[in-house]
């Protein structure tokens, strides 16, 4: 099997997660799931970056060690996996052994290029951003993010990020797909020809970080810590991280992109290794027209939806309802009606009125089919058709389309039910409607195979229902076999108002 390697940016510790976490878990978790029922050997990672000044402020203002607050907070993340369903292969945390052995085994390889050289560091730094600043980059006393900065002036070891300008712009050019959306791409390019400077990356002052090794007064800057967890839930660097790393991926958020795709190939690059094969920067989520903030109190709590409306729901909407790359608004009106159409009302009651129909009907057996006309073959041969629409969308990261896709499916096979009248057929032609109720629950079974990557739950209950065990891609080719008994069909999404 094709190997095939995703990652979330590890999520900084400073706070409980929130929609943004989520969408980009699950963003993630779709690609990954869909990607395992095509036939990949898939490496999912997620995890959480737990160093650094930030961290180590937190942690004295609630008067606990910086590895008790790290282990608690940690944990939600990795709470969140489980709450929303997701698929990840391993969980990496930046203080586990394997990861800081990693880390500093890369800082030899770049000491040992002539990359990194001691000096002294006087500049802008924001704790918020865990990150430098030029001077004109500074607004209004502030980052260009908005964090405030504080003046620091210290002894630093530097990496020489000015002399991978070219060679990064040269990649660039090479691997337009590198970098993703193009928005994003053109945002990084225009910031490495507006010229590199050697990049701070050590503190005298902060403690909690990986050591420098050979010199313990120092400890990394908490980008090339962080970022090194790719490789490092790799195995990295031991032998076969390659086999992984060659197809990597990375998803995250606009506001990191720079680090990942400025700092972070330049790092690779001067330890003679290649950049990962693609960084996609989605967009931000606002809610109900504002972002997101502490003061607003209007952060949606991932926990907090999936235990009112159930992990697929919110799944589907974060899913479906953005443009993936664009930014998007959480609207709660939006939200229910998005559940109630796309869900209860489309596929649910195809299913609910299918299954019902037969349990009531048709002695609750999957009826064997006789001559099926071209309305019924349309209908079956549809949902294999589109797998190649869908691998197009996945590849491109155009995962909203793939929902849209799906659902044009799911309401031609309501639409079929309403022109050929299966309770009329029962009296007057039980011999046509056995075929219809047959056409109709193979492409139900198909389309539970293709709905697996965004509703989970729901496609395992539907497949279920049918009597079906294996689901991946390849048993959309294998007819589903007449004469299953079912059990009486329960409704597989709710209705809210």
């Amino acid at each position: 099997m094709k190997p095939f390697y995703i990652t979330t940016p590890i999520y900084y510790v400073n706070d409980k997660p929130h929609i943004g976490h989520a969408y980009t878990s699950l963003a993630c978790d779709m690609i990954a799931r869909f990607k395992r029922l095509d036939g990949f050997d898939v490496k999912f990672l997620t995890g959480t970056d737990e160093h650094g000044q930030k961290i180590e402020k937190a942690a004295a203002a609630k008067g606990v060690d910086p590895q008790d607050f790290v282990d608690e907070v940690s944990q939600s993340f990795r709470q969140m996996s489980k709450i929303l369903d997701l698929t990840n292969d391993d969980f990496i945390r930046t203080t586990e052994p394997r990861h800081k052995s990693a880390v500093q085994h890369l800082w030899k390889q770049l000491v040992d290029s002539g990359n990194i050289y001691l000096g002294e560091y006087a500049g802008w730094y924001a704790v918020r951003d865990e990150a430098f600043y030029q001077e004109d980059e500074i607004v209004d006393g502030k980052a260009p993010t908005g964090a405030e900065v504080e003046w620091i002036k210290e002894s630093s070891y530097f990496f020489k990020l000015s002399a991978w300008q070219q060679p990064l712009l040269d990649y660039y050019a090479k691997h337009p797909e590198a970098i993703q959306p193009e928005s994003r791409r053109n945002e990084v390019l225009r910031f490495i020809e507006g010229g590199l400077k050697d990049l701070s990356i050590s503190r005298r002052t902060l403690k909690w970080g990986v050591p420098v090794p050979g010199d313990a007064d120092h400890v990394m800057y908490v980008w090339l810590d962080a970022l090194t967890n790719y490789l490092s839930a790799l195995g990295y660097p031991n032998d076969g991280y390659q086999k992984y790393w060659d197809q990597a991926i990375h998803m995250v958020g606009k506001d990191i992109i720079r680090f990942h795709s400025v700092y972070w190939p330049a790092f690779l690059m001067a330890a003679n290794m290649a950049p990962p094969k693609t960084v996609f920067a989605h967009g931000w989520w606002t809610v109900e027209g504002e972002k997101m903030s502490k003061s607003l109190g209007n952060a949606i709590d991932p926990v907090e939806m999936v235990d009112t409306y159930g992990a697929d729901a919110f799944r589907y909407f974060l899913l479906r309802d953005l443009s993936f790359g664009q930014d998007g608004d959480f609207s709660k009106t939006m939200f229910i009606n998005r559940l109630n159409t796309d869900l209860a009302n489309a596929y649910g009651n195809l299913c609910q009125r299918v299954l019902s129909f037969i349990y009531k009907n048709a002695d609750a057996t999957i009826p064997t089919p006789g001559e099926f006309s071209a309305e019924d073959k349309a209908l079956m041969t549809m949902p294999a058709a589109l797998l190649p629409a869908l691998r197009n969308s996945i590849d491109n990261f155009h995962l909203h389309r793939y929902a849209e896709a799906v659902w044009q499916i799911i309401g031609e096979g309501n639409r079929y039910v309403d022109a050929q009248k299966p309770w009329a057929l029962k009296k007057d032609d039980p011999a046509r409607m056995s075929t219809v109720l047959y056409s109709l629950c193979e492409c139900i079974r198909q389309i539970a195979i293709l709905t697996q990557p965004i509703l989970p739950d729901a496609s395992a209950k539907i497949s279920a229902m049918l009597g079906q065990e294996k689901n991946d891609f390849s048993m959309l080719g294998v007819a589903l076999k007449p004469g299953l008994k079912i059990d009486e069909p329960q409704p597989l999404f709710a209705k809210y108002s």
